[in-house]
């Protein structure tokens, strides 16, 4: 019997036509074939599209039309991109969002040792350019690490992996408050090490020359 693939009502095996609903035979067989072949073609695809959905999460679709820059035969391969949010709010603060935690700190610090270093607030800017600059492809990194993880563990099943991959990606919308804090933690201290200036070098022997000057004329 052959089954037609639009009312599914059983045929005889010489019919070329079903008899409940006149749809041709041949052609049904053949176009649920192709279809079936396609959906098999495709599953891998879109399943690799959707663990990294469930993990970027919130704004899934412009990082995934950004990520195809740094995608090289399977492997990282760094490309200029430019991230706003990264660059016009505090650079760690995003960071932490995207639960990057070793950034978030590398981007907390670097601009406050680096302004108490040089005595100039412009350092904080020279890092916001930087992490406007490279935030897409780190993340890129970020994710295609975890995702990697996730695939090996093949353990899971795809409820759990699905489960996995939502806890570690995502963001974190807490982190929002959190970050004001160490916001304003950030401020305090930039505003103190401005005012205390540079640390202290050692002098050169000798009185300065104006100092001197007004001395012998007193």
């Amino acid at each position: 019997m052959t089954m037609c693939g639009q009312c599914q009502q059983q045929n005889p095996e010489d019919a070329n036509f079903c008899h409940q609903c006149g749809t041709k035979l041949m052609e049904v067989t053949a176009s649920s074939d192709e279809t079936a072949a396609g959906s098999t073609a495709a599953q891998p695809i879109q399943d690799e599209e959707t663990r990294w959905r469930q993990f970027v999460g919130p704004n899934a679709d412009y990082y995934l039309r950004v990520f195809k820059k740094f995608s090289a035969n399977g492997q990282p391969r760094f490309a200029l991109s430019w991230n706003w949010p990264a660059f016009l709010y505090i650079s760690f603060l995003w960071f932490l969002y995207r639960k990057m935690y070793l950034h978030a700190f590398v981007y907390a610090v670097g601009p406050m040792v680096s302004t108490y270093l040089t005595g100039d607030v412009s350092a904080g800017i020279v890092w916001s350019v930087m992490a406007g600059a490279t935030a897409n492809y780190l993340y890129y990194w970020h994710c295609w690490e975890h995702i990697g993880e996730m695939k090996r563990a093949s353990r899971l099943d795809p409820a759990a992996q699905e489960t996995a991959l939502k806890e570690s990606g995502g963001v974190q919308p807490y982190v929002i408050w959190v970050g004001v804090v160490f916001y304003l933690i950030f401020l305090a201290t930039l505003v103190k090490m401005v005012q205390d200036g540079p640390p202290d070098v050692d002098q050169p022997p000798g009185r300065p020359a104006k100092q001197a000057t007004m001395q012998s004329q007193a």
